[in-house]
């Protein structure tokens, strides 16, 4: 059931839609999935209760402000160069004190994220190392590379001159702030320097880094970069697969996801 929380951690407040998956296991863990640049609650689709299943974990999904049917971005509005560190370290907390998840839940709960999604939950481990259990993470994005600038740059012309804008409108009550706010930010000249490398080495919870190799916005700099600064990071690089290794590879990606929590159990 979809429900929504209001926060004011925002410039303006605003109104976040989020739902709970298997909800009556209320001493499990908790897995919070952060969703992509052009996602939502909606657009993660089976794969997230299949997971929550095999982890045997409550399941929080939620659509990000200017998403799915959160509240959406004015029409003047434009994402800070820092709006991956808002989610992560705004945004994030404030949607868990919403919900009265305390620290001794999120101590416990792993942070699930997929390409925009995976760099929040490595800034949210950055910020706050103590508050989760683990994370793991597909296609994030470390720093800035020209191949994601260029695919972005494609996926703008997809949008206004091809059928992506249709493809994405059943997810977003205004498809147009979810696809400008992301679009505009990744092709602004001054995010090209966004880095967020140095800031790795303060993760001190487990990691699992996972990417493909045809992955059409991202080299594997990102994971490399990644293992450079987090020494204890687990990565998994994975032949023909592209951007979302969760629709592309499903079952590999569950049953190393599943293994890889159940491993570090016993910090859980």
């Amino acid at each position: 059931m979809i429900e929504f929380a209001e926060l004011n951690c925002l410039p303006c407040p605003v109104r976040v839609e989020y739902q709970w998956l298997n909800v009556e296991r209320r001493d499990a863990p908790i897995a919070i999935f952060l969703h992509e640049g052009l996602g939502s609650i909606a657009l993660w689709k089976a794969w997230l209760q299949v997971l929550c299943d095999r982890l045997k974990c409550r399941g929080l999904v939620y659509s990000r402000p200017d998403y799915g049917r959160s509240t959406p971005r004015r029409p003047e509005e434009k994402w800070p160069i820092e709006f991956l560190h808002q989610q992560a370290q705004d945004v994030l907390p404030a949607l868990l004190d919403a919900l009265g998840i305390d620290m001794s839940e999120r101590k416990r709960m792993w942070l699930i994220g997929h390409s925009d999604g995976g760099s929040i939950a490595l800034l949210y481990a950055c910020a706050f190392p103590d508050a989760l259990a683990g994370l793991a993470i597909m296609a994030p994005h470390v720093l800035v590379e020209n191949m994601t600038v260029e695919a972005i740059a494609e996926v703008k012309n997809a949008f206004e001159h091809c059928e992506l804008s249709g493809k994405l409108r059943p997810y977003h009550d205004d498809v147009s702030s979810a696809f400008y706010g992301w679009n505009d930010a990744w092709l602004s000249a001054p995010f090209r320097d966004w880095n967020i490398v140095e800031e790795l080495s303060s993760i001190t919870r487990p990691l699992l880094a996972i990417q493909g190799y045809d992955d059409e916005y991202a080299s594997m700099v990102q994971l490399d970069e990644i293992k450079a600064s987090v020494k204890h990071a687990q990565l998994l690089k994975l032949e023909n697969c592209r951007h979302s290794p969760h629709r592309d590879m499903p079952d590999i990606i569950n049953e190393n996801i599943a293994a890889f929590v159940q491993a570090h159990s016993l910090s859980v």
